[in-house]
């Protein structure tokens, strides 16, 4: 099972959802296959690390980059986060 909720909005684009109640061991180091957009929509105190960066704070009206293939995971914040993933 996913540690979040997914709504499609078109072939390209959702909305995912994580839990504030998420275990943080769920939201391990990855990577996907094609480069995306994400915009935040809602959530407070979450970050998002790249492969060898420091973690970044996300708020509401950030976009990051992420190109395929990159190793980057999202740090628990202390309410819901909501973003808008655009896929290329």
């Amino acid at each position: 099972m996913k540690p979040y909720q997914d709504n499609i909005i078109s072939k390209d684009t959702k909305i995912r959802i994580f839990d504030e109640n998420i275990d943080p061991i769920e939201l391990m180091w990855h990577r996907v296959l094609k480069s995306r957009k994400v915009t935040i929509l809602e959530g407070k105190d979450w970050s998002y690390q790249q492969e060898d960066q420091l973690p970044q704070t996300l708020n509401p009206g950030d976009h990051i980059f992420i190109p395929a293939l990159e190793y980057h995971r999202i740090i628990k914040g202390t309410t819901d986060l909501k973003i808008q993933i655009e896929e290329f």
